[in-house]
């Protein structure tokens, strides 16, 4: 079970391909598993409850008989593994986030190492695998680590990173995650991510470019680049010079992407105040990469930037999104921004929300802050001065959500109202639907549905095959998503041009530009 980010979900892919690699069987009906593995999300307190109440569910099957062994990994386990087994004892093994290459001894426990195997002597295994940080999980790797560092910014890196490559993924064959680096040096005022996962580490330019090309040739279409603050890729390992860093390693993936007949690379998790020329350059220029920047701002007030510790301004975020735009036609932007935060005044909100009407985001989300302990943060939101009651953060973050929510229907509209074209990437099969209306089910089975004309603003009759999928400004699992109408059944990982006719809230609804061309047929004069 794998909970939390798309970093998280490739470690669980990872953990996954080493298991099938070492003989076992993998299976996705829980009610047929012999172990479980939970991989969890720590990053904040709503986090820490999901998990610890899916590793409990896990620990009440196995006393029923139903399990033999509850594996726990990932992030709960780095922030917390002082605690962990006091709120769960039902855990036989434990693996931190620098040490899932041990997962395989995990699921077996004591005894032998080898599925299969018989060794005789074999003595009990440690019931945890939880390295302090990345230096010392290096160090028991037998890898060279004298004068090398994980400070980030000083171009000695450790250069120790978690290879990818091998996954059994849990996305879907067209699209999947491409992790660029682990990490982060930014130490946020609200964030724990430097504390589990320590400071910045890039993976080599070669390794992601390896990485990115094996799963190119396995069938993707869409690689979404991730990690904590991936336009500082680089920085670390000193792949920062001319033609380097991200803008460097975006020409290589562009050119894997190029060589393996196309391919969409969305960048994701920016961090504005690395975010240079260079890089805007190589996202206008290459044609491989999705005109679409992920970039959480968190704030636009200036004193709430400060007391977060986001080293950046209201101005330097303001003038860094115009110039995106204007350097890059057609880009979307998406962001979030945390709501709440302690000392945040009525005037910061307003004026967030002002901003938020003025610029108009393509795509974005709202955070109420959540206070973490032995963050900068917390001590702050201890003082009553500071904090902000619950109820406010409620009320805040519907105010922000409904000012894009209004912005968001517009646009879908306008798009309809224009008949814009757009490349759809299938996800989800298609279902038929016998009727003049489009409508058709999400992964959850939510109905949705809304007039579609065949482009003169007529709606048309007969059989409708209703398949999900997204245009480039759409990433996948956070944004909206492209219903489209057709008269053929589309597979997942097709590329169809599309004119939207329609729009459903934040969704669209689209037509094959193919079935929407007029045909004329001309009477023979004899």
């Amino acid at each position: 079970m794998s909970l939390g980010c798309p970093k998280n979900l490739v470690d669980s892919e990872a953990m996954l391909g080493s298991l099938a690699g070492e003989g076992f069987e993998l299976v996705s009906d829980h009610d047929e598993a012999d172990a479980v593995i939970v991989n969890t999300c720590g990053f904040i307190e709503a986090s820490k409850e999901e998990s610890l109440e899916v590793i409990n569910e896990a620990i009440e099957r196995k006393e029923k008989g139903d399990l033999k062994r509850v594996i726990v990994a990932g992030c709960l386990v780095q922030r917390h593994r002082a605690k962990l087994l006091d709120w769960a004892p039902g855990i036989d093994a434990m693996i931190g986030v620098f040490d899932r290459d041990h997962i395989a001894d995990a699921v077996l426990g004591p005894g032998p190492r080898k599925v299969g195997e018989t060794r005789e002597g074999s003595g009990p295994q440690a019931p945890y695998w939880i390295a302090a940080n990345a230096l010392v999980a290096a160090r028991d790797r037998n890898l060279k680590t004298v004068g090398l560092t994980v400070k980030g910014d000083d171009g000695k890196g450790l250069g120790y990173y978690e290879d990818d490559s091998k996954r059994f993924r849990l996305t879907p064959r067209h699209w999947a995650y491409l992790r660029m680096s682990e990490g982060c040096n930014q130490n946020c005022a609200f964030c724990t991510i430097p504390s589990i996962r320590g400071k910045m580490r890039s993976k080599p330019p070669e390794v992601l470019v390896r990485e990115a090309r094996e799963l190119l040739a396995e069938g993707c279409f869409e690689l979404s680049l991730i990690g904590e603050d991936t336009t500082s890729y680089g920085r670390d390992i000193g792949y920062d010079g001319e033609g380097e860093g991200l803008a460097g390693v975006l020409r290589s993936l562009n050119d894997a992407g190029a060589n393996s007949g196309g391919a969409w690379l969305r960048l994701m998790y920016a961090y504005p105040t690395r975010f240079t020329d260079e890089i805007i350059d190589a996202i206008a220029e290459l044609d491989n990469v999705v005109k679409y920047v992920d970039m959480p701002l968190q704030h636009m007030s200036d004193r709430m930037l400060s007391a977060m510790k986001r080293n950046v301004t209201r101005k330097q975020q303001e003038e860094l999104l115009y110039k995106l735009r204007e350097r890059i036609p057609g880009l979307a932007i998406r962001t979030t921004f945390i709501t709440g935060f302690p000392g945040e005044t009525q005037e910061d909100h307003a004026g967030l929300l002002e901003f938020i009407e003025e610029f108009q985001f393509d795509m974005m989300g709202v955070f109420k802050f959540s206070s973490e302990d032995n963050t900068p943060a917390a001590a702050m939101d201890e003082d009553e001065g500071m904090h902000v009651p619950n109820e406010v953060k409620v009320e805040r973050e519907a105010e922000l959500m409904l000012a894009q929510q209004e912005i968001a229907f517009e646009n879908a509209a306008y798009l309809a109202e224009q008949g814009a074209e757009f490349d759809v990437l299938i996800d989800a099969p298609g279902s038929e639907d016998k009727g003049a209306s489009c409508a058709g089910e999400d992964a959850g089975g939510v109905r949705r549905a809304g007039t579609v004309s065949d482009g003169a603003g007529a709606s048309s009759g007969g059989a409708w095959v209703i398949s999900g999928g997204r245009c480039y400004h759409q990433a996948p699992e956070i944004d909206s998503v492209t219903y489209v109408q057709a008269r053929e059944r589309l597979s997942p990982g097709e590329l169809v041009r599309c004119t939207i006719v329609d729009a459903d809230g934040y969704d669209l609804i689209a037509r094959p530009s193919a079935e929407l061309e007029k045909r004329t047929s001309l009477t023979i004069l004899h």
